[in-house]
């Protein structure tokens, strides 16, 4: 049996392996782009305009996105998510006001997206926690 150097040098006993991060670091182009999601109008805010603001080409800020395993509108889905939690916090609003506040240029679509974050429907999530 092969032994290592770090085996000679603790009596044998193998070393346990390094701890995973729980996390992998995003890297300064994924958080800037998060940053200008939480930050700006959703309804105007496109994947080219975006990179533009960056300072780089579209195909450059996906090939950014991608080394960090993500993707401009898993992004933008997660910026939508984290305002419409936020929002509905404070207030409630009529399905069609908060798809247009969160950018949906289809009332349905964010009903679909709501359902996908919650596992609720719109009007279910209203009847059981917004009394």
């Amino acid at each position: 049996m092969e032994q290592t150097l770090s085996s000679l040098t603790d009596g044998g006993a193998l070393a346990p392996p390094p701890e995973k991060p729980a996390y992998l670091p995003l890297s300064s182009t994924t958080e800037r782009v998060l940053k200008i999601l939480m930050e700006g109008d959703l309804a105007r805010l496109r994947s080219d305009s975006v990179a533009q603001s960056l300072g780089m080409s579209g195909t450059t800020l996906r090939r950014r996105l991608r080394a960090d395993h993500t993707c401009y509108q898993f992004l933008l889905d997660r910026a939508r998510q984290y305002r419409c939690e936020k929002i509905l916090r404070s207030m409630w609003l009529p399905g069609k006001c908060l798809a247009d506040e969160l950018g949906y240029l289809e009332v349905n679509s964010f009903y679909r997206a709501f359902r996908r974050w919650t596992g609720l429907s719109y009007s279910e999530y209203k009847l059981r926690y917004c009394h």
